[in-house]
């Protein structure tokens, strides 16, 4: 059985239904795959007609944070593989088919993905192209690529991300038990206006550390619904700097941060020299990187009281 857990909270509902009409075109029968949503707190209580229609059973996590979310999606489902679905993501018709032959072909894989496709709402600037990768758009080739888990594994360059994320049941026990005994790490991931991100890095790490292999194959392919607000400068530059800085709190967790901590009252003299070290003032991209190395900054600073954790 796949359980396929999508967390959400006020989905747009055009979106959302995309995402939904996808999963409701998937080749695997009905029968051996679960639909959970989980509604995260939303304004108003979730209540669309097409999830009814699917099979889909609706689980509320009035505790706002995507980790949260996640968490409430795996205690309520069975299957033995978890595919995490974003309320703005369309998977490929056959990809719940191909999951299963995937992990059932690679008894030792703990966590895969694929391309993830973008679909805009608008056409992006020319400067937005070098800031995919934040939106989580990506596509590594047309050969599957599989990096081995061990205690000391580095992170592998195929890992996947969080939109289309799945995991064996195993591995994502591993990463509930992290949690459980460690329950700062709720924090690393999207919490109402927080753009931290670390959550999806934290949870492929402890699979990986934890003897599992992670993978990417081709075939796995989802496309991503974009909206125009994306791709606005501060977004992007907000987006940046919340990835830096958990990723740097992800790297420490696990034991491969290349960064020192810092004193926290540092960190306004080190952003006010990145400034004119990136020339913020130059161009929106200009202004994204320089939040990067903030939010780098942010992160060492972060560390000054985290104590060193292994999974």
């Amino acid at each position: 059985m796949i359980s396929v857990i999508l967390p959400t909270r006020d989905p747009h509902p055009v979106r959302l239904q995309r995402t939904l009409a996808g999963l409701a075109a998937q080749s695997l029968p009905r029968s051996e795959w679960e639909l959970l949503i989980v509604d995260n707190g939303s304004t108003k209580p979730l209540a669309d007609p097409m999830i009814a229609a699917i099979g889909g059973r609706i689980v509320p996590e009035t505790t706002a944070g995507l980790s949260r979310a996640r968490l409430a999606g795996l205690r309520a489902t069975r299957g033995d593989i978890v595919v995490f679905v974003d309320d703005d993501n369309v998977l490929a018709p056959h990809f719940l088919r191909l999951v299963r032959a995937h992990f059932t072909a690679h008894p030792r894989l703990g966590a895969a993905g694929g391309p993830v496709i973008p679909k805009f709402e608008q056409s992006p600037p020319e400067w937005a192209r070098d800031f995919f990768g934040l939106l989580a758009v990506r596509d590594l080739g047309s050969a599957p690529i599989i990096a081995i888990g061990a205690d000391d594994a580095p992170w592998p360059h195929c890992a996947p991300v969080g939109a289309g994320l799945c995991l064996r049941r195993a591995a994502a026990d591993l990463y509930v038990q992290a949690l459980s005994s460690d329950p700062s790490r709720l924090g690393l991931d999207r919490t109402g206006r927080s753009l931290a991100s670390g959550g999806d890095n934290d949870l492929v790490f402890t699979a990986l550390h934890g003897g599992w292999d992670v993978g990417y194959f081709p075939e796995l392919t989802l496309t991503h619904l974009i909206p125009s607000s994306r791709l606005a400068p501060d977004y992007l530059a907000r987006l940046n700097e919340g990835i830096m800085r958990t990723w740097v709190r992800v790297l420490h967790l696990h034991g491969q941060c290349p960064w020192r901590p810092i004193p926290p009252w540092t960190v306004p003299f080190r952003a006010v020299r990145a400034w004119v070290r990136f020339g913020a003032w130059r161009s929106p991209a200009h202004r994204i990187r320089w939040r990067g190395a903030v939010g780098q900054f942010l992160g060492q600073a972060d560390l000054s009281h985290v104590p060193s954790q292994s999974t």
